[in-house]
């Protein structure tokens, strides 16, 4: 049990080290209980592609509304206005 603890610690420190901007690793530390018991499996997220579906599709929408608006007002205000090279050599 005591080689488990200080292997964990070297692993902790060497991946977690601030040299290689590492400054905290996520990871599970108990398995098992003191008794010896195994834990049971972590929840998993149900629908969560679905989740993640619904909130990234409509900010992404928003994100080319707002940014299709601001290229038509800069385009109005003749800020940038693309140029027509019309060269067919």
């Amino acid at each position: 049990m005591a080689a488990v603890s200080v292997v964990r610690r070297f692993v902790c420190r060497s991946v977690c080290s601030p040299q290689l901007g590492l400054q905290q690793l996520q990871h599970r530390t108990a398995v098992n209980t003191a008794t010896g018991a195994i834990l049971a499996k972590p929840k998993k997220t149900a629908f969560g592609l679905l989740r993640i579906m619904t909130v990234v599709a409509p900010f992404l929408y928003v994100g080319t509304l707002i940014s299709k608006n601001f290229a038509a007002l800069l385009e109005e205000h003749d800020i940038f206005v693309p140029e027509d090279d019309d060269d067919d050599d």
